[in-house]
Order: C-alpha cells, then sequence, then structure tokens
C-alpha cells in the first residue's frame, strides 16, 4: 500500500473518531464537571467527616489528615482547593477554587463564608470572566458570613469579622469588618493555638 492510500485509511479512520472525541470532549468539559459538583453537593450531606473528607480528596480537594471541613460545603474546581494543617473549615461554605484557593495551617473560617475567584468585569462588551487566586495565611480567622473577592491574601493571624466584604488584601494581625471590610485594630501576636476540631454529625 503506498503512502497516499495510507494516508487516506488513516484519514478516513480519524475522521470516524473523530465525533467519539468531540462527545468525549463535551461530556468531560460540560457534563462530567456539573455532574461532579452535584455529587460533592449531596456528599456534603452525608453527616460522617470520614465518608465526606474521603470523597472530597477523591475529586482533587488537597486537605490535611488534621483539619476538619464541615458538612454542606459547595465547590467549583475542588482540586484546586489546598487546605493546611489543623485548620476548621465551619458548615455551608462556598469555595469558588476555579483559580485557586489556599488556605495555610490552623486557619478557623466559621459557617457560611463564600470565597470567590472570578468574577465578572462588568465594563468590558462581552460580559468577561475575570479572577486571582485567593490565599488566606496561617493563624488567620474569617468570621461567619464573610465574602472573599478575587486576588486577595488574608495576611498571617489575621481576623475578618462576621458579614464582611473583601475586596483587598487583608495585613498580618489585623481585625477587619464592614462592607468594605476596613482597619478595625491590630491583633496579639503570639499565636500558639491548633485547630481541627470536628462537630460529630457536622
Amino acid at each position: 500500500m503506498d503512502a497516499t492510500c495510507e494516508k487516506s485509511l488513516l484519514f478516513r479512520v480519524a475522521k470516524r473518531i473523530e465525533p467519539l472525541r468531540r462527545v468525549r470532549r463535551w461530556y468531560l468539559n460540560e457534563v462530567y464537571q456539573d455532574l461532579r459538583l452535584l455529587w460533592l453537593t449531596a456528599v456534603g450531606y452525608v453527616p460522617s467527616h470520614r465518608f465526606r473528607n474521603f470523597f472530597y480528596r477523591l475529586t482533587g480537594v488537597k486537605m490535611a489528615r488534621s483539619s476538619s471541613l464541615h458538612w454542606r460545603a459547595r465547590f467549583f474546581k475542588p482540586e484546586c482547593l489546598v487546605i493546611g494543617e489543623n485548620c476548621t473549615l465551619g458548615n455551608d461554605g462556598f469555595y469558588d477554587a476555579r483559580d485557586g484557593i489556599t488556605i495555610g495551617s490552623c486557619v478557623n473560617i466559621a459557617a457560611e463564608v463564600r470565597i470567590y475567584t472570578r468574577e465578572h468585569d462588568i465594563d468590558t462588551p462581552d460580559f468577561a470572566e475575570i479572577g486571582a487566586p485567593v490565599k488566606i495565611n496561617d493563624y488567620a480567622y474569617i468570621g461567619s458570613r464573610v465574602t472573599i473577592m478575587p486576588g486577595v491574601e488574608i495576611g498571617y493571624g489575621a481576623v475578618v469579622a462576621s458579614g464582611a466584604v473583601v475586596v483587598k488584601d487583608v495585613p498580618a494581625y489585623t481585625l477587619v469588618g464592614g462592607v468594605p471590610a476596613k482597619f478595625i485594630r491590630e491583633r496579639a501576636r503570639d499565636l500558639r493555638y491548633k485547630l481541627g476540631y470536628a462537630k460529630k454529625f457536622q
């Protein structure tokens, strides 16, 4: 068989396989991603840390064994969420890790916290999506119902008061609060505690 026939045969085979590849790409990029998020949301309602953490890690969440993630958490791109040692993350959290969320050690995140790494640029003609990673350093404490916006870094030992909306970096050992979050006072610097406790059925 000459090269022309060979190419022709390969071309015909490839042509028949290409629709299958397109279906596979569509499934992986569209259906599987959404199904996985639905599945993880359902897993979040199971009142067992071991059960949930097994499936969270299975889908890519990088979480230290000494840390706990309480129930009803929801995710975007769980494989880009990194949680350090001795952390406690409260119930009903939302972690939009599409551009990456890194949480240090001994971090306490209270209930119903929302962390975003992407948003829409309201001034672009096509309502473009923009984003940047979020980093929360060691010993930070994030109060309940806080919203953290893309690109923010929470400093070492910093505290964000409940209900705050954080749109810019928070310096180390600083307490901030309000909408948008603003400086309130400095925090004590001798921090030696360890977290990771877990409510038994949450």
